[in-house]
């Protein structure tokens, strides 16, 4: 695989990343290593997680999976092996993650709180890339970059974009950090964080990890631009739409130990008219002769700025499907039948 840089940065990643989300409640320990020791045997140095990981978010498990993570770096010695990034919560009523007990918020007290129990968790002195899960601010929605947009009323307590964007920059100025990244976020967002920058209040954003797949383009509609011009990645999650476009759930199926069955927690793609255009997208992938998980995948690699695609297998058998998007010969006449269903369907699950 060949390497592409991280924004601005010195990060030189693959196009392809190990999410871990499921390390710690839906995958186990061991699978969890064996999933970690395949990825990075086939060339993958590129992993991801979160101090809320795993989900579903819960006080018991929280934690979890960097923990794995850590426990496979002190086992297998490959910390130096791999590019680590990891996120800290936004906005939120949870309790669990801070010692006193306090909702989260992106205060400098609370980011540095949170990364110091990361680094110990994930068994390192330094995270590569260290992402604000989610807004601290309001939203219209959830994922910040909705079809439609809703009104809101922004809280008194939000913390402003430029306390938050000093905090990072001390982090990389102690060497706890060395980039910086989002997810989850809106164009105003973003630009106000560049801008911050600009001003010489914390540093540039390299990446933005947000929901990406043939059911969701609304990265397309202002995202991209500032992305290109500023140099920032897109680190796109759920590429597979939650599974959805890998076929299963077709027709009202349920396959056991799958997350839905275990959480119910899809609802993003779940939506009116989302049925139809995923069906349309597997039956496409198929007419071209290839698996729905390796072409949605390969989709997602293979668009403007995208800089590493983050996929989430939860045994190693799903790993293998997701690993073969590496090596897909994707073609004009793959990115013409997909703009023609995008036109069809548009986003319905943003």
């Amino acid at each position: 695989m060949q390497k592409r840089c991280l924004g601005r940065s010195d990060l030189l990643v693959t196009p392809l990343c190990l999410g871990t989300m499921t390390f710690g409640e839906q995958t186990a320990r061991e699978e969890a290593f064996s999933i970690l020791d395949r990825a990075v045997g086939f060339g993958i140095d590129f992993i991801d997680t979160a101090e809320m990981y795993p989900v579903p978010p819960k006080r018991e498990t929280q934690g979890a999976t960097e923990t794995i993570i850590g426990d496979w770096f002190a086992a297998r010695g490959r910390r130096n092996d791999v590019i680590l990034a990891t996120k800290v919560c936004g906005r939120s009523s949870n309790d669990w993650f801070r010692d006193d007990g306090a909702p989260t918020r992106l205060t400098r007290a609370q980011i540095f709180e949170a990364v110091d129990k990361s680094l110990r968790r994930l068994k390192t002195d330094r995270i590569d890339l260290y992402q604000i899960h989610w807004p601290d601010r309001v939203v219209s929605d959830w994922g910040t970059v909705p079809s439609r947009f809703k009104p809101f009323t922004p809280a008194e307590d939000e913390t402003a974009i430029e306390e938050t964007a000093a905090a990072f920059a001390d982090l990389i100025a102690a060497g706890k950090i060395r980039h910086f990244g989002l997810s989850n976020e809106s164009p105003y967002g973003l630009m106000r964080f560049i801008a911050a920058a600009e001003r010489g209040i914390g540093p540039r954003p390299v990446s933005v990890q947000n929901a990406y797949s043939l059911v969701n383009r609304t990265w397309e509609g202002g995202l991209a631009e500032i992305a290109l011009r500023e140099d920032v990645g897109l680190l796109p999650y759920s590429p597979l739409a939650q599974g959805y476009l890998s076929g299963k759930y077709r027709n009202g199926a349920l396959p056991a130990l799958s997350r839905k069955a275990l959480f119910n927690r899809l609802q993003r793609y779940e939506k009116p008219h989302a049925d139809a255009a995923i069906a349309a997208y597997v039956d496409l992938a198929r007419r071209f002769g290839a698996d729905p998980v390796t072409f949605a995948i390969a989709f997602a690699m293979n668009q403007p700025t995208v800089a590493s695609v983050i996929i989430g297998p939860s045994s190693e058998a799903q790993l293998e499907s997701n690993l073969a998007g590496a090596g897909f010969a994707w073609t004009e006449e793959m990115q013409t039948a997909v703009d023609d269903l995008h036109q069809r369907f548009g986003n319905p699950c943003p």
